[in-house]
């Protein structure tokens, strides 16, 4: 259990580091994300803001697209950091749910307090998975 706490913490240090790189402009709400993998990887990522609002990326799915872009497919636990602990929005959620229900979200404030702790199953009830689609015959 130590080691759980250790590994929480030290993911959560990773993403309050990995939110110094963001590049919010224009909203000057800068997050981070550090995704802990099946393999024992961590990949980071920071919100990258554009002048074209649409095109904005999200820490978490910089992180996500990292990991996948490497071959990873399973994921452990994903600590979000911002300012005020604010939780993944909904795109973030669905492309957490893509890759499993049971992954951790560890969710901190930008001093690497954890506010809260819950599954993406948790954090996006009734997700629609690849389960869902029907399968050609």
């Amino acid at each position: 259990m130590k080691m759980i706490k250790m590994q929480k913490t030290e993911l959560i240090q990773k993403a309050v580091k990995a939110r110094k790189n963001a590049y919010a402009p224009y909203s000057n709400y800068p997050v981070g994300a550090a995704l802990y993998t099946a393999t024992g990887k961590t990949y980071l990522g920071a919100n990258v803001e554009n002048a074209a609002y649409p095109v904005t990326m999200c820490a978490e799915r910089v992180a996500i697209f990292k990991a996948v872009s490497e071959g990873e497919r399973e994921f452990e636990m994903i600590a979000v950091v911002t300012e005020n602990a604010g939780s993944p929005c909904g795109s973030c959620r669905q492309v957490l749910a893509e890759f499993g229900l049971d992954t951790l979200v560890l969710i901190a404030d930008e001093q690497g307090n954890l506010v809260e702790e819950l599954s993406v199953g948790e954090l996006l009830p009734k997700a629609f998975t690849p389960k869902d689609l029907i399968q050609p015959k």
